[in-house]
């Protein structure tokens, strides 16, 4: 259970900050870069939210709800050290990305084939979504980085990549199920 009794501490005036497991790091390391991401993320999905209703308003709810997890997992280095917690540790679960998979199976089966690519934009639902999905593209590139140098969860990086395509369908279902795209015209504007 999270217990917020006081909002500043005063512990990272000097630049760093704790992670999952006790360590302090700076704050710009690659580790707080990616969980950092994944929660500008969730601000930017409560932004979408506010537009959205229905089956995918839910949707948008658990999606937060894993951000968090993913957060918790993104802090917490030292997986092989997890049975050693006191605590049960959080970790994103290929059950997460599949379910993710299984919406956008059903979001995309009633959009029909693109045939240019869309520019960002159509209703405020859609065009607050595409901005999820390169911000979600952005936290699964320093998702990636830090895995180059740190040990992170596959399963992170599976979900942060699939989740960057559902907000894509998802944008095109927020758009009258694509009726609404904005499709780019190449060379237009010569």
């Amino acid at each position: 259970m999270v217990v917020l009794n006081k909002i500043y501490t005063r512990t990272g005036d000097a630049g760093q900050t704790a992670l999952g497991n006790g360590d302090r790091v700076a704050k710009h390391s690659a580790r707080v870069n990616a969980y950092g991401t994944v929660d500008e993320l969730n601000a930017t999905l409560g932004m979408a939210r506010l537009h959205a209703h229905g089956e995918l308003s839910d949707w948008l709810a658990a999606i937060q709800n894993d951000l968090f997890d993913l957060g918790a997992d993104l802090c917490r280095p030292d997986m092989e050290k997890d049975a050693e917690a006191p605590y049960p540790v959080l970790r994103i679960l290929q059950t997460q990305v599949d379910r993710l998979e299984r919406e956008i199976d059903a979001m995309n089966a009633n959009l029909e084939p693109l045939r240019s690519f869309i520019l960002p934009g159509g209703s405020a639902l859609s065009a607050y979504l595409h901005l999820c999905r390169t911000v979600a593209r952005r936290a699964e590139r320093l998702t990636v980085e830090l895995a180059t140098v740190e040990t992170v969860n596959e399963a992170a990086i599976k979900y942060l990549n699939r989740l960057s395509d559902w907000f894509f369908v998802a944008a095109r279902v927020a758009n009258d199920n694509g009726r609404a795209d904005i499709l780019w015209v190449p060379g237009k504007t010569r």
